[in-house]
């Protein structure tokens, strides 16, 4: 067997996640002749053929699928091994994956990661930016960062902020179109909503159903950007509805006007920015990522209007 065989068993494993040889090289930052190369020296090795290629896809063999359900089992264990001696020495090395929103990331855990290497030049980082609901387990993530309330969960959660949603426009819009006083005053009013279905930003909160249905509003863009969305309202597209680490920097500086601030019923019950992670005794790389984005978001965060 050779010495490799634990990075060829990850190659593997990033393929199958992938999908394809140039997706896996593009995790990797290899080029996809280096991915097959190690997967073909893999094959070999185990004599058996893991996929069956075509032009079209990659399908795993019966072979290849019993050895991935063996490899993520293996893989797992060495990282929670390694995580927990890292954690012990208190070294801040190996690779940090972490998972969040795009403007989130971009905003608020970029400069956390900059700020991190500079200290321990032997950190590598990962950030997946991201809309999904990433899994920690499943994708072998060190961090993830979630938004709302919690379910019920097996992960560990490190709350990080409170999470307020808020209802905002321009000063020219409002201008324009007038400001609504009450949530049945936004049938009248251009919406800025959520570009693929309902979730915890959604507008079912606030209107009782998606924007844009039973005369509840006109839906005057949809976008799944957050930034985009930001950027729509400030132009005066319309009422955004957007969480406060969004837009809550554009209303203190007054790009933005903050509306129905007494009457938000959507923000009473529990909900916050969470960081959750998978195993309960945290690596020293996570320790350090989570303590320094607390104090870039600070107490109370640096976004609260």
């Amino acid at each position: 067997m050779r010495p490799h065989f634990a990075e060829y068993l990850a190659t593997f494993v990033d393929v199958v996640r992938a999908g394809s040889f140039s997706g896996a090289a593009r995790r990797r930052a290899v080029t996809p002749s280096a991915i097959v190369r190690q997967i073909d020296a893999l094959e070999r090795d185990l004599g058996v053929s893991l996929f069956i290629r075509s032009t079209r896809a990659l399908t795993l063999t019966d072979a290849g699928q019993r050895l991935h359900e063996r490899a993520v089992r293996h893989l797992d264990d060495l990282a929670d091994t390694h995580a927990e001696i890292a954690a012990f020495e208190g070294s801040v090395t190996g690779t940090l994956r972490i998972a969040c929103f795009p403007t989130f990331g971009k905003r608020y855990v970029l400069p956390v990661v900059v700020g991190l290497q500079a200290k321990h030049p032997a950190l590598l980082v990962e950030l997946d930016l991201t809309e999904r609901l990433a899994d920690p387990v499943a994708e072998r993530l060190d961090v993830v960062i979630r938004m709302g309330a919690l379910t019920d969960s097996t992960l560990i959660a490190t709350k990080l902020a409170p999470l307020a949603r808020l209802l905002v426009a321009s000063p020219a819009y409002l201008a324009r179109a007038g400001t609504p006083t009450s949530a049945a005053d936004l049938s009248s009013h251009r919406l800025i909503d959520k570009l693929h279905g309902a979730d915890l930003l959604g507008w079912r909160d606030v209107l009782g159903c998606p924007a844009g249905f039973g005369g509840n509003g006109t839906v005057a863009l949809r976008s799944d950007d957050f930034e985009a969305q930001r950027a729509a309202a400030e132009a005066g597209l319309g009422i955004a509805f957007l969480s406060s680490w969004v837009v809550g920097p554009d209303v203190k500086a007054g790009k933005l006007i903050r509306l129905l601030s007494g009457d938000e019923p959507w923000n009473q019950g529990p909900s916050g920015v969470y960081a959750l992670r998978a195993l309960p005794q945290p690596s020293a790389k996570v320790k350090a990522f989570i303590e320094g984005l607390r104090k870039t978001i600070g107490s109370p965060p640096v976004w609260e209007p």
